[in-house]
């Protein structure tokens, strides 16, 4: 039997080993995003960072949480999401979605906590746990306390523990930061497969800030069985219809870090 703990960190593992988590074993190299040019650009999406994603519009939360989720799937390990519990009414994370763009949702530990000071205080204490993948800390518009000095302890965190952190800004906008890369991400719309199937998910994603100096813009599609964006070639530039991407239920008790399990 488990023993209790105030430890955070202990508390975190020992959600981890019930949930069967899957640990990465390979932290030394970049992940990127199987795109040259971007990898090119970006010096390859770094695990052990801190990295920002902005929806490039405020009607279009779905579309940076499903980004998110595919950089989960590309990075690899166990991904904890932290958000609070006011975001479970204004976007729901969908277990099959998930599962649609290749994140198993067996591989997602979902934290709903109260507010914005308990998501970046939660995040912090997951950033120094080994045993994690991804940690995607999501903030609604601008908390006071979300500043230089907290994004400086996530990546002095992150670095240490070799976890890498995806902060997800939503309705917000840019401001100081510790973060290594920034980017804005806009659903636009899919290129339709042979018979007018469905397409796959496509994007616009800008590169806003690297620490290096690199900057740039591309059209992308997700492939969900390489696990990998590539390039978007097609005429129509329509806005992608928004919508919920990724939902659990939004009983859970307050400040715990729960297992994501499929639904059925």
């Amino acid at each position: 039997m488990h023993a209790e703990t105030d430890d955070p960190r202990e508390r975190i593992r020992h959600l981890l080993r019930l949930a069967g988590a899957v640990p990465l074993r390979e932290r030394s190299a970049g992940a990127g995003f199987g795109h040259a040019g971007i990898d090119a650009a970006s010096g390859a999406l770094e695990r052990g960072q801190l990295h920002e994603l902005f929806p490039a519009s405020a009607d279009d939360p779905a579309g940076a949480a499903g980004f998110a989720a595919m950089l989960c799937r590309r990075l690899g390990g166990t991904c904890v999401w932290l958000r609070e519990a006011k975001a479970e009414r204004q976007l729901q994370l969908f277990g099959p979605g998930l599962s649609g763009i290749g994140l198993d949702p067996e591989n997602l530990l979902l934290g709903v906590l109260p507010d914005a000071d308990a998501v970046l205080r939660a995040g912090a204490d997951v950033l120094r746990c080994p045993d994690v993948g991804v940690a995607v800390i999501e903030l609604w518009r601008n908390p006071r306390n979300l500043g230089l000095t907290a994004t400086r302890r996530f990546q002095l965190a992150a670095e240490a523990s070799g976890v890498t952190a995806l902060l997800l800004r939503m309705e917000a906008e840019p401001s100081a930061s510790a973060a290594a890369t920034r980017w804005s991400v806009r659903s636009i719309a899919s290129r339709a497969l042979e018979g007018n199937a469905p397409g796959r998910p496509a994007f616009e994603l800008e590169l806003l800030k690297h620490r290096g100096g690199g900057r740039g813009s591309w059209r992308l599609e997700w492939d969900r069985d390489s696990a990998s964006f590539r390039d978007l070639q097609h005429t129509h530039d329509h806005a992608a219809l928004p919508g919920a991407v990724v939902s659990v239920p939004a009983d859970r008790a307050v400040a715990d870090v729960v297992p994501f399990r499929k639904a059925g």
